[in-house]
């Protein structure tokens, strides 16, 4: 065989092989039976992340909305860039957001979708995830550290003049969701670095949870966008695959292949966000490739160990936010005698030079989750320090134990509220200083653990 044919031999077979592999990630097909909903915490991830289901979404004829969470206007360093001067009054935040929400609505009608088909919830930029553990039954609402106001301030928006409280967030959430009756929620991912991001996660999971019977549940479908180091190369390259983070594993990835003419439309709308672009230019179009990404984490089920036994569930490293060159912990959950368990273990002794911060929230399905306890419980070497939202919570019974290679916690399931669900999320810093971070987990108790 000649060098040529062997040459394009192989180019054959790496292309068959690549083909049969990416064809066992891809998406199910959008139909016309489809009602696409899309969740976008700040204006242009719904570009970045979905422009291509968005497209496929209208030429399904498949019914579509694009809801975005806020209005992005705590961007301060885009914006510095794109004003060319130092933003500080509040007034000017606001009027920032605004260019991101009519940025947003020309990307979108390059792509095809109608004014009337973007909503926008208004609610505070980097401030949704203090809002989702901390402000709940509260009569003093989150107050943004920009803008510094408490309530939604766009006219235009779901919620105007609504206060930042969980409940305020909650209800627009479940509003939409309610009156579109989606049969596909593409939202953000649990895994995602950015605090927003991560918030819309929790409460659209929230949303549904609370109207499980009300309608048929939708397939929700995250997509990332926030991760340290990914995706590489920076820039423009749409002739090169989007692969899923390397440390961000276990999601089940699955990817959704766009055409050219596709890829080229996505390329102009991501270019209608001008104040974004300036401070990054190559950024924001690193995410025009020849496909889109999406995944989510399985629920995880403490099941009862035998007797005197604990039946640990573990997070696999992999699975993990972690930070370049962080000495990582493995950490593992367990629920029985009616409590939960929380396990962080290394091959150093006991709970020496530990730093964690766990929060866990519980969902009941015989309970309103605005009075359902947030605690937020921190672990370092001179003990155990718990919060329930913003308040100091002495509660005897939650303890920490040093065992030869690992630290265990144990928590009561009375001081969660006794959950039938628990989103968990850890950060742990142990002597080198470097966090490392875990993704938004759920947990599913059964009855006999409880």
């Amino acid at each position: 065989m000649t060098r040529i044919k062997i040459i394009l031999a192989c180019c054959i077979l790496y292309a068959a092989v690549g083909l049969s592999a990416h064809a066992e990630e891809t998406l199910p097909e959008i139909s016309s039976s489809d009602r696409i909903l899309v969740f976008a915490p700040h204006p242009d991830d719904e570009a970045i992340g979905t422009a291509g289901v968005i497209q496929k979404a209208l030429k399904a004829h498949a019914e579509l909305r694009i809801v975005c969470y806020t209005n992005g206007e705590h961007n301060e360093p885009a914006f510095i860039v794109y004003e060319k001067r130092i933003v500080l009054k509040k007034n000017e935040f606001i009027r920032l957001g605004e260019v991101r929400r009519q940025e947003t609505l020309k990307a979108m009608e390059l792509l095809g979708v109608k004014k009337e088909q973007i909503f926008f919830l208004g609610y505070p930029d980097f401030g949704t995830m203090e809002i989702l553990t901390k402000y709940w039954q509260s009569d003093k609402p989150y107050r943004s550290l920009l803008t510094r106001i408490s309530t939604v301030p766009y006219k235009e928006a779901v919620g105007y003049k609504s206060p930042y409280v969980g409940e305020s967030i909650l209800r627009d959430i479940k509003t939409v969701i309610k009156d579109f009756k989606p049969t596909k929620i593409f939202v953000s991912h649990p895994g995602d670095t950015n605090r927003d991001h991560r918030a819309l996660y929790v409460f659209t999971k929230i949303a549904l949870w609370d109207m499980e019977g009300e309608i048929q549940s939708p397939h929700v479908i995250p997509y990332i966008i926030h991760v340290n180091g990914w995706p590489k190369p920076r820039g423009y390259h749409p002739d090169i695959y989007l692969d899923h983070p390397q440390t961000i594993l276990g999601c089940g990835w699955q990817k959704e292949f766009l055409t050219e003419d596709e890829i080229k439309k996505k390329h102009s709308s991501i270019r209608m966000y001008k104040s974004q672009i300036e401070c990054d230019p190559p950024y924001l179009f690193t995410f025009v490739r020849m496909n889109e990404l999406f995944g989510d984490y399985p629920e995880i089920t403490l099941h009862p160990g035998n007797e005197g036994t604990i039946a640990w569930e573990w997070l696999e490293p992999s699975n993990r936010i972690k930070s370049e060159n962080s000495k990582n912990l493995d950490v593992g959950y367990a629920c029985a005698n009616d409590n939960l368990y929380i396990i962080f273990k290394s091959g150093r002794p006991g709970c020496r030079n530990l730093f964690a911060t766990i929060f866990l929230l519980g969902y009941s399905y015989n309970r309103e989750f605005s009075s359902m306890p947030k605690i937020q419980i921190t672990v370092n070497s001179r003990g155990v320090y718990v919060k329930d939202k913003k308040e100091p919570l002495f509660v005897k019974e939650i303890k920490k134990f040093a065992l030869d290679n690992a630290c265990m916690l144990v928590v009561p399931l009375s001081a969660l509220g006794r959950p039938d669900r628990i989103f968990s999320c850890v950060k742990t810093i142990r002597g080198n200083l470097i966090p490392d971070e875990h993704s938004w987990r759920i947990l599913v108790l059964t009855q006999k653990s409880r």
